[in-house]
């Protein structure tokens, strides 16, 4: 690997809306750059797979489900740019997946967020721009399948605008579009490129076409219109009418992108070969080295206050884990190294964990499932280790410093599974596998239901769920059966309900004595928390060393609510008054006042239960419209938005989870197998009142029923 400054690096993520063709424009990425030899396509007939694609799973289904990491060296296919080093992670296009995009992203410095030509800004586009700016991470918009019916890069840009509320500017012009493709123009140097070849590696240059000079010249005046709206320095230079130097001009757009200010919108297409290597010259102008981004850590040794990382690999080194996985070899460990530096043989300590120490025994980049052994990282490099045991989102430093990350935000799960193995040898299996895949998956989750003993795994949705159980089986060995999906429900409260609860028991020698008094009220919208504990207590009615317990208790309650047993959320739950007894208080005392406080409270606050409600885009042949929105309304759908585009009706809808189970194949057979859709989270709402009447009381029958036992 060339030794080269980390001005000449970009950390970058390549993400977008399911089937956008991000694992195929990553693929002539790593061709172009000399990584790979051969152009692999994602549902190839030679049966190999795209490279950054090496489960078995991801070749088959011809879908991303694991991000992948690589690194290549691109010299430019422009004269003045210089030779630099792009590490690159491809992420998964589907919501189940959403985790590897966030986790992603977070370690991330720049993106390429990929989007169709012909539908534009779909409903993971959406997802993923939020999360990218979650983490203030520069973004270039790359305007995929040019070649396709129905492609319209100013149609896509227009929709970054509207959609996603970016201010989009478009850097380049389509030579043709549709089946007329044939190159582009990058409109801040006015040259046309072409891509000849077998695999588009030979760019002829040439002047523009005499048909596009107008709109070539026009475009540019777009872009330093567009680059001046958001950027003073060029603004000053337009207004007084002065010529505007490429350099310049490129200089801007570089400043208003890493301001987050504008998103410079390419386009090209990855299959055909087009427009890759201009990509890459926009990734290295335009998006930031490790240097120009600011990361915040917080000192532990100083009460958490906030401190800015140098991308310096002389200071105290300080990484963070974002992603594991298993292989042969055992658990492969991936940092992003944001200062100092990390050789083969140092002792790192895990600052989120009790300061446990680790010693690295090997180091190595990764490109894709294979590993290049390294002896040394410095800032911005993502490299990863065998034999360091960790989780998702730790911090890890060289002892010198006691700091830690902002970790990575980890999404609610959605839907739960009852499973179990098919075969009672494959328990330790299926433990093992259940162990790996939580430590590798922070949405992932497990655990052991107290009243049937059942293990209960927990998701984003089905083919998250699907595609864990089908790894079991491949990967150890172990079949296992599925009950029938769970919704995630929630509980809550609509107004206030106060409590003055006596805990006081006496069982010889010294009894528990504990009163506790206030009220709960519902959180506004809007909170981020989902509970919220407030001290009013005034004149010491309960002295100072039990309150915490209170908060315990009050914890210990929202766990279960009692409509349906399911946890409690959007509650504030405030004590303003109580009793103690010198001798009979104790913590445990004030705990349990406060849990059954909270029970008494919760019954007069008014109850509902809350089902997860879906955003779902279904896109069919538009002669499908009918079957599709009958279906939608069937489900207890409310249709957002709909619209026909070519010749297929899109619908974005809001339909309650539990009324999705199955749908795919309603869709298939509504549609002659021609529709198809995808949906995420977007909220929870209150379960209509005879369904929650319905599921009170089943819950009440089950609870019966498990006491007569």
């Amino acid at each position: 690997m060339a030794n080269i400054p980390i001005e000449y690096i970009r950390n970058i993520g390549i993400s977008a809306h399911i089937d956008s063709g991000k694992t195929t424009l990553t693929e002539r990425v790593l061709f172009y750059t000399g990584r790979i030899h051969a152009i692999h396509e994602v549902r190839g007939k030679d049966g190999v797979g795209a490279k950054m694609d090496s489960m078995d799973l991801e070749r088959e289904k011809g879908i991303t489900i694991q991000s992948a990491a690589t690194y290549c060296v691109w010299k430019g296919s422009k004269e003045h740019l210089r030779e630099h080093n792009i590490n690159i992670i491809d992420t998964p296009g589907h919501v189940d997946f959403t985790i590897e995009v966030e986790r992603a992203l977070r370690v991330l410095d720049g993106a390429i967020l990929v989007l169709d030509s012909g539908k534009g800004v779909q409903s993971q586009s959406i997802t993923v721009d939020r999360q990218m700016k979650r983490y203030r991470v520069p973004r270039i918009a790359y305007v995929n399948k040019m070649d396709n019916p129905g492609a319209n890069y100013d149609r896509v840009a227009e929709m970054l605008k509207e959609k996603l509320g970016h201010h989009p500017v478009k850097l380049q012009v389509p030579i043709g579009q549709e089946d007329k493709f044939a190159g582009i123009i990058d409109a801040v140097t006015q040259k046309a490129y072409y891509f000849d070849g077998e695999n588009g590696e030979n760019i002829r240059i040439e002047e523009v076409p005499a048909e596009f000079k107008d709109a070539a010249a026009a475009r540019r005046l777009e872009i330093i219109e567009g680059v001046a709206e958001v950027d003073d320095q060029l603004a000053e230079k337009f207004l007084s009418g002065e010529e505007v130097a490429d350099e310049e001009l490129r200089a801007a757009i570089r400043r208003a992108t890493l301001a987050l200010k504008m998103t410079p919108v390419m386009c090209g297409s990855a299959v055909r070969n087009k427009g890759v290597q201009l990509l890459l010259d926009g990734v290295c102008m335009y998006l930031p080295n490790p240097k120009e981004v600011t990361n915040e850590a917080f000192d532990q040794s100083k009460g958490e206050e906030k401190i800015i990382l140098e991308s310096d690999p002389n200071k105290p080194m300080i990484g963070l884990a974002f992603k594991l996985t298993q292989d042969k070899y055992g658990q492969l460990t991936y940092f992003r190294i944001y200062q100092g530096t990390v050789k083969s043989g140092d002792t790192i300590i895990n600052t989120s964990n009790q300061m446990r120490k680790v010693r690295l025994p090997r180091m190595f980049r990764m490109h894709s499932d294979e590993r290049e052994e390294i002896q040394q990282a410095t800032p911005g490099d993502i490299v990863a280790f065998y034999g360091v045991e960790a989780s998702s989102g730790e911090t890890f430093t060289d002892g010198k410093v006691n700091v830690t990350l902002v970790s990575m935000h980890v999404p609610a799960a959605v839907i739960s599974l009852a499973v179990k193995p098919k075969d009672r040898n494959g328990e330790a299996n299926f433990s093992k596998a259940l162990n790996r895949f939580t430590k590798e998956d922070p949405t992932f989750r497990v655990h052991q239901d107290e009243e049937s003993q059942e293990t209960i795994i927990s998701g984003m949705g089905e083919l998250h769920l699907d595609i864990y159980m089908e790894r079991m089986k491949r990967e150890y060995n172990c079949e296992v059966i599925a009950g029938k999906p769970q919704v995630a429900y929630r509980e809550t409260i609509t107004q206030r309900g106060e409590f003055a609860y006596t805990h006081k028991k006496q069982t010889g020698g010294s009894g528990q004595f504990a009163r506790v008094c206030g009220y709960l009220e519902p959180l506004p919208a809007e909170a981020v928390e989902t509970y919220e504990f407030v001290d009013d207590i005034v004149g010491g009615s309960i002295p100072r060393e039990f309150i915490p317990a209170c908060d315990k208790g009050f914890k210990e309650a929202i766990k279960k609510g009692s409509l349906i047993g399911f946890p409690v959320v959007g509650v504030r739950a405030l004590i303003n008054d109580g009793l103690s007894h010198a001798v009979d208080s104790s913590e445990n005392a004030f705990k349990t006042a406060a849990l059954m406080g909270f029970r008494e409270g919760y019954e007069r606050a008014k109850p509902v239960i809350l089902e997860p409600i879906m955003k779902v885009e279904v896109v069919a042949p538009a002669e499908f419209q009918g079957a599709v929105v009958g279906q939608v309304n069937q489900k207890r759908g409310v249709i957002l938005e709909t619209f026909t585009q070519d010749s297929d009706f899109t619908v974005i809808a809001e339909i309650p989870l539990n009324s999705m189970f199955g749908y795919s194949t309603d869709l298939r057979s509504g549609t002659q197998g021609k529709g198809n859709f995808t949906m995420e989270f977007a909220k929870y709402q209150a379960l209509p009142r005879l369904e929650q009447e319905e599921m009170i009381k089943k819950h009440k029958e089950k609870l019966a029923a498990e006491a007569r036992k």
